[in-house]
């Protein structure tokens, strides 16, 4: 350890000799990531790092994760893994500099090399507040679950003084109509809109990002003439003029999309808004040196108040596809909206049409409205129709009706209203034993629903009972004049708590 802390001293002294930091990696064979270790630690760290009595490390209990996410995607940045630790560990406390060092340490010790190219820009003058936001394209390809490729699309924005970002994600490309639906998310998010946004002049017109669809259509014209901003269409890749948001572009694809494993579209848009919260807007940006979440304060004051939607005169609508899940409900923005039962067994997908706060759900070959629901302005909410509840009275009403057809006994209506009036709440459950005795000894259910009308047994646990008990007398045939003349012995029916027989028969409460 004492050779460390001298190598650790010679660095610093080359260093300030102006030495190179491959001059210095020569002179002391060290490699050049601990070069740049060792000038990133300050006097007391180095004696902590160095101190063979001290060797334990805050991230040494993570150092299992940390070294298996280096294996497995080499190119990893300290930063990535910085924030992976968070959405993995929430309770982590530690500095993205220590876990940076760390990672390097990991890589020294394992030999995991990381071979990178990596694009500047040049700076430029910073612009005032609420003056412009910038708008592009990207896309990433993703490993899913099940280890297959999926493509991905996404709209980044973010406003040139600030720097404070938000983005979108389609797992297919863009259209016109979904450009407008993000900006109208996006000035939302803001809590308004700048005097002017600038769009990299290729992708609106055609091709790669956004696959050809036009903004500079009769909709988007529209759109933009009655959200009153200007367009400042650029080259590509022309950082004088919208380099910004090609950083956050490229941000976005190495720091959140890089290595992350693909699941679907609502968890990946849910894990892409909190990482803006933890990491995209609340790092301390390289340029500026403010965190944008915080400068955002000050430059949402000077963003145009607009209303949470367009006006009525508007002819725009929001038009995009939703899966269906096996709940018959949808996702929409964070929440889910109930559709009719049994729409997931007849629709793999509907049209989710979004106008003046309605939200329509419809057939995508029809067009039928399926269902309306107001718009939520929460989060992690069930909007749910009570109508789409389960049609309880109607099966009940049904199943009912066929226990009583199987009881065929001109008191059978009179045992099952008793029933009804005893176990109102159980009523689906009693109706179910029954059919299943009924089924059973179709021989025994005459004398049963005698005997226990006679001995004012209204409940189907005593009338299977009954049943149990006359085929455990071994009567041959019940129906026989001998066996109806035959006195009945009394019979002892036992009595249970309701939720043993509910666990024995699986059935619900009704």
């Amino acid at each position: 350890m004492e050779e460390k802390r001298l190598l650790y001293i010679e660095v610093h002294q080359l260093k300030k000799q102006g030495f190179r930091i491959s001059q210095i990696a020569n002179r002391t064979r060290l490699s050049r990531t601990t070069v740049y270790k060792y000038l990133d630690l300050d006097f007391e760290e180095a004696i902590e790092e160095f101190d063979v009595t001290s060797r334990k490390k805050k991230l040494d209990k993570y150092q299992d994760w940390i070294v298996n996410w280096l294996k497995e995607y080499p190119t990893l940045s300290g930063a990535q893994i910085f924030d992976w630790l968070q959405e993995k560990f929430p309770e982590i406390d530690v500095g993205e500099s220590t876990v940076r060092r760390y990672v390097n340490e990991m890589r020294d010790i394992y030999n995991i090399e990381k071979k990178e190219t990596t694009r500047d820009y040049d700076s430029v003058e910073e612009l005032p507040f609420g003056q412009q936001l910038q708008v592009d394209w990207g896309q990433t390809i993703q490993k899913t679950v099940e280890g297959k490729d999926v493509k991905l699309y996404f709209i980044a924005f973010v406003l040139a003084n600030s720097r404070h970002k938000y983005k979108w994600w389609l797992n297919r490309p863009f259209t016109t109509d979904d450009t407008i639906r993000f900006h109208e998310q996006a000035f939302e998010f803001y809590g308004g809109i700048p005097e002017e946004i600038v769009y990299d002049q290729d992708n609106l017109i055609a091709v790669s990002e956004n696959a050809g669809d036009l903004l500079l259509t009769t909709a988007f014209q529209q759109y933009v003439r009655q959200r009153k901003f200007r367009i400042y269409l650029c080259k590509k890749a022309d950082p004088e003029s919208k380099g910004k948001v090609e950083n956050v572009v490229k941000y976005v694809k190495n720091n959140f999309a890089k290595n992350r494993i693909y699941s679907n579209l609502e968890d990946w848009n849910e894990k892409g808004l909190k990482w803006l919260e933890r990491t995209g807007n609340y790092k301390v940006h390289n340029t500026t040196k403010k965190r944008p979440f915080e400068v955002f304060l000050l430059e949402k004051q000077h963003l145009r108040k607009v209303s949470g939607l367009l006006s009525s005169e508007s002819n725009y609508t929001e038009s995009i596809t939703r899966n269906v899940r096996k709940d018959n409900t949808i996702h929409y923005l964070s929440n889910r909206y109930s559709v009719p039962l049994g729409t997931y067994t007849k629709l793999a997908l509907v049209k989710l049409q979004v106008s003046n706060g309605f939200l329509k759900v419809c057939d995508p070959s029809t067009g039928e409205i399926i269902q309306q629901h107001n718009v939520s302005a929460e989060k992690g909410k069930l909007i749910k129709d009570r109508g789409h509840s389960r049609e309880r009275s109607k099966s009940l009403d049904m199943l009912k009706q066929e226990v009583l057809g199987l009881l065929q006994h001109e008191k059978a209506a009179e045992f099952i209203q008793r029933i009804d009036k005893e176990y109102v709440r159980y009523r689906r459950d009693q109706y179910v034993i029954l059919k299943k005795t009924a089924q059973l000894h179709p021989s025994w259910i005459h004398i049963a629903l005698e005997k226990c009308i006679e001995e004012n047994l209204f409940s189907a646990n005593s009338f299977r009972d009954v049943v149990n008990f006359l085929v455990r007398t071994g009567i041959e045939n019940p129906l026989s004049q001998e066996a109806v003349e035959k006195p009945l012995v009394e019979i002892a029916v036992a009595t249970r708590d309701m939720d043993a027989y509910l666990q024995l028969m699986g059935g619900k409460k009704e």
